[in-house]
């Protein structure tokens, strides 16, 4: 099993690792709105925060030698389920093959965040 890490997303705000990729198999822990270069969150609506997001897990997912096109299931956790379809308009500019997944409602997220994205791939 090896922990990755990469610069390009953002440090873990815990005791987790930003991937970890096993017998060719990516799992990212769950990605929210937060430049890596600033550590802050990054916008006050469910499309930029969800660009965000997608942006990060792309960086992650890079780092394991995978992409978006070998993804084959996807976990969303959203503030508001009324932000579904503005959050899928975005999702699906990254993740086109539809890859299998579930999007649930929660009550919030780590540092106020409004959507957190996890994924498992495999490797390219």
């Amino acid at each position: 099993m090896e922990k990755i890490y990469t610069p390009q997303a953002p440090a873990a705000i815990g005791p987790y690792s930003q991937a970890v990729v096993s017998n060719g198999m990516v799992y990212t822990s769950g990605q929210i709105a937060i430049d890596p270069s600033s550590g802050e969150l990054q916008g006050s609506d469910i499309q930029t925060q969800t660009k965000q997001v997608m942006e990060n897990l792309g960086h992650v997912l890079e780092a394991c030698q995978s992409d978006f096109s070998h993804v084959i299931k996807t976990t969303c956790f959203i503030v508001n389920m009324q932000d579904f379809a503005a959050f899928n308009a975005v999702y699906g500019e990254y993740i086109q093959d539809k890859p299998a997944r579930s999007c649930v409602a929660v009550k919030e997220l780590p540092k106020g965040a409004l959507v957190e994205v996890e994924v498992i791939a495999m490797q390219k």
